[in-house]
């Protein structure tokens, strides 16, 4: 498993193999075996909108010392830094912290919205009824992405890893775990 190139331990990875990390909830004797973030490329949109408004304001700033002082371009520019800086900050914290954690007892989904609420959501193994993986268009096609929903028994809530990389071999790991869960 350490030569396969989607176990490497990079921060940054959207599918981490038997990652060496700790989780708030983490019960003793668990083991992560698969954490996932969305695929990079579902992160580009906002990327170039980033990019947009950094020469939005280059343009503007071209534009600006023909009717401010500079003094007020100066405001201005700190301002308009701050709005571009803060939106690609929100982005990056809510794409990291935007995970899924599969375990050998349960599953894990952390959903972070906005900076201060953060909703986790956890599926025992044995609460696991259906599995079903959504992946349609050229890009997800692609780039190998989609979306992996798991229904559970009775009252308990979903679990929905959103645009994760390797949808199939997620839920291969997921189906093995049950196997072994159930003596199958």
């Amino acid at each position: 498993m350490e030569n396969n190139p989607k176990s490497e331990r990079r921060v940054f990875s959207s599918y981490l193999l038997y990652p060496k990390i700790r989780f708030e909830s983490y019960e003793p004797g668990e083991k992560i075996i698969i954490m996932l973030r969305a695929h990079p490329f579902t992160q580009l949109r906002w990327i170039v909108n980033a990019v947009v408004l950094f020469v939005l304001l280059l343009i503007i700033n071209f534009f600006m010392p023909s009717f401010l002082s500079l003094n007020k371009i100066f405001v201005a520019n700190c301002i308009l830094l701050t709005f571009i800086l803060s939106f690609i900050w929100i982005n990056i914290i809510t794409w990291y912290f935007n995970v899924g954690i599969i375990t050998n007892k349960r599953i894990i989904d952390i959903d972070l919205s906005g900076v201060i609420y953060k909703e986790v959501t956890t599926a025992r193994l044995d609460k696991i009824e259906d599995i079903t993986i959504k992946s349609g268009g050229y890009f997800e096609s692609f780039f190998d992405f989609g979306t992996v929903f798991i229904q559970t028994a009775g009252q308990e809530v979903n679990i929905e890893f959103a645009d994760i990389p390797y949808p199939a071999e997620a839920v291969q790991q997921i189906n093995r775990l049950l196997s072994k869960k159930h003596g199958v």
